[in-house]
């Protein structure tokens, strides 16, 4: 049987209104549902970046510091164990010492110094004499040479002394007769180098270094021991390992091909913007630190086939007491993994949204725009968009200030759809008589 000619057209025209349907309706429960956000939108400047992974890492020469045997000798006791927190000056490990060079060097200084004072009574009592012509002037000038002598001996002594851990104390004792015989290896004063740390913390105003602005005064923390009790060293092994993670690298891994992107964010200081992994930012206070690429490595990895480079990072840090001890948190922690985001081409004037605002279908994509209940598909053009946002071109498909959708967009391109599949046009409604008005 064939269907009237009539039918057809009235058909293709139902569908062809159909697809033409760019308005939706979205009631407030609705909207509710959909955790609908929708927000005024403004032309803006934005930055399109390249991410790339990278590390958090201790900051050679000033993050670790390693505390050695001044002399040979036998560990006696250990004051700290690893975890513990030391200021500058506190006792780490007892040293009995055992080193026959030290004990010659204490021999030599007391033996100058006695014979020193011995010959300055001796002219003492010779200057009248040499004075009257009794005996010779060039007899008091000799001792006054040999004085002379045994205080150059008595220096270098002092200084040998000092070099191998003697405190003045120790040295004002070995002059007297006092020799010693174990020595107190303690925690070294903190850098205060402000040109190595990039300039990130300045020095206080005492000129001490950024170590001395931690909680109570905590220089460092214990990161290990080397050695334990009873043990022999030798002059310059390692015995305790200190740490400060304070002034921090994050490193970033990158391939060859984009070693001239990162180039020009270094000599242009631009901003970079790092993601940390298992970050708790609830926890912590508002990090505003600016990050900026330090340098870049001149060196390929062979196995990675990538290069690094270096962005400085000031770390956060809080204390808590327990069992009558400080122990130390830091917020960052070297080996934490992170994502960088090194800008690399502007867009201008252009309208940045939440990636969830535009839905595509095929080579379209839309977002939409509110008027009451009422949204509005409006079509768009995509310059650029990421894992979070996309950039839309100011093309005068949207006009500022206008109110859109911030997210669910996939979820209002499924409303449009079935709205337009009832054949019925949203903001109309139907009278009791059978009458169709728009919405009033």
């Amino acid at each position: 049987m064939a269907v009237p000619a009539t039918k057809v057209t009235a058909g293709k025209k139902a569908n062809e209104a159909r697809a033409e349907l760019k308005v939706l309706e979205l009631g407030e429960q609705a909207r509710k549902n959909l955790n609908l956000v929708v927000k005024s939108v403004q032309p803006t400047d934005y930055w399109r970046t390249i991410t790339i992974p990278g590390v958090v890492a201790d900051r050679p020469g000033i993050s670790d510091r390693g505390v050695t045997a001044p002399a040979v000798g036998v560990v006696s006791e250990i004051h700290v164990q690893p975890g513990d927190t030391v200021r500058p000056g506190q006792r780490l490990v007892t040293l009995r010492l055992f080193s026959e060079y030290l004990q010659a060097t204490q021999t030599q200084l007391f033996k100058s110094t006695q014979e020193a004072r011995l010959i300055q009574q001796q002219i003492g009592r010779l200057s009248d004499a040499a004075n009257s012509g009794a005996i010779a002037s060039s007899r008091l000038i000799e001792l006054q040479n040999e004085v002379q002598r045994q205080q150059t001996l008595i220096q270098a002594a002092k200084q040998e002394l000092l070099n191998r851990g003697l405190t003045p104390d120790h040295i004002n004792g070995v002059t007297e007769g006092t020799f010693v015989s174990s020595i107190e290896i303690a925690a070294p004063p903190p850098r205060g180098d402000e040109a190595v740390l990039g300039g990130l913390v300045p020095p206080n105003s005492n000129g001490e270094g950024y170590q001395q602005k931690s909680s109570d005064g905590i220089a460092y923390e214990v990161h290990s021991l080397g050695v334990e009790v009873g043990r022999t060293v030798q002059a310059g092994d390692l015995i305790v390992s200190l740490a400060n993670h304070q002034a921090l690298f994050v490193i970033g891994h990158a391939f060859k091909r984009e070693a001239g992107l990162l180039e020009q964010a270094a000599q242009n200081g631009m901003a970079l913007k790092i993601d940390f992994a298992e970050d708790s930012s609830q926890l912590w206070p508002t990090y505003d630190q600016q990050f900026q690429i330090r340098h870049l490595s001149n060196t390929i990895d062979p196995a990675s086939r990538t290069f690094d480079f270096f962005v400085p990072l000031l770390n956060q840090s809080r204390t808590y007491q327990k069992d009558g001890a400080t122990f130390l948190v830091w917020r960052f922690r070297p080996g934490q993994r992170t994502r960088i985001e090194v800008p690399v081409e502007k867009f201008a004037n252009v309208f940045v949204l939440p990636s969830e605002a535009v839905v595509r279908d095929g080579a379209d994509a839309f977002v939409y725009r509110q008027n009451g209940d009422l949204f509005n598909q409006i079509p768009v053009h995509v310059l650029h968009e990421d894992r979070t946002q996309i950039v839309l071109a100011n093309d005068r498909s949207i006009t500022p200030r206008t109110f859109l959708a911030q997210n669910a967009a996939a979820s209002l391109r499924r409303v449009l759809k079935a709205q337009s599949a009832s054949g019925q046009q949203p903001g109309l409604h139907v009278h009791a008589d059978g009458t169709v008005h728009a919405a009033h």
